[in-house]
């Protein structure tokens, strides 16, 4: 099964159709709605508003089985502990060999844009844009994960 964090996916329509042809469940978990494919593959799960409401969906849905595709750093460590695969939406892997030091750097940029914070508590920057790069990336690392999966 494949679990989205959806509310930021910039990559929901190449995971639907990736899901189509290795005919695997998707749910599309998130506190809004979203327009999914009209397939028996996939589900939307709504949550509710509350903080990390989605996160604690997925965790709990996340096994040996899944696949999910999240941003989020500290999701993507429970569902590693899960034994679940997990891509960011970029096509970068989550691995437990890797968790430790994406939470370290997201504590410093945490502390390093609080330090760069404006008058009125406004930070520039953030991520760079999505590209086309990222999103054959993603897709390509997609298929490995699902491949590896099949193979057991």
């Amino acid at each position: 099964m494949i679990l989205i964090d959806a509310d930021a996916c910039p990559v929901k329509e190449e995971i639907y159709r990736v899901a189509q042809r290795y005919k695997l469940p998707v749910r599309v978990v998130s506190n809004s709605p979203f327009r999914i494919p009209d397939s028996p593959l996939v589900k939307r799960v709504l949550v509710d508003d509350t903080f990390d409401a989605a996160d604690d969906w997925i965790a709990e849905a996340a096994d040996a089985s899944s696949v999910v595709i999240t941003g989020d750093i500290l999701l993507a460590e429970r569902c590693l502990k899960k034994g679940a695969q997990v891509l960011g939406h970029n096509g970068k892997p989550f691995t437990n060999a890797s968790i430790g030091s994406a939470i370290a750097t997201r504590a410093i940029m945490e502390d390093l844009r609080a330090g760069m914070a404006g008058a009125d508590g406004s930070v520039g920057g953030g991520p760079p844009p999505f590209s086309k790069a990222d999103r054959s990336r993603f897709l390509q690392e997609l298929d490995k994960v699902l491949v590896k999966l099949a193979r057991g």
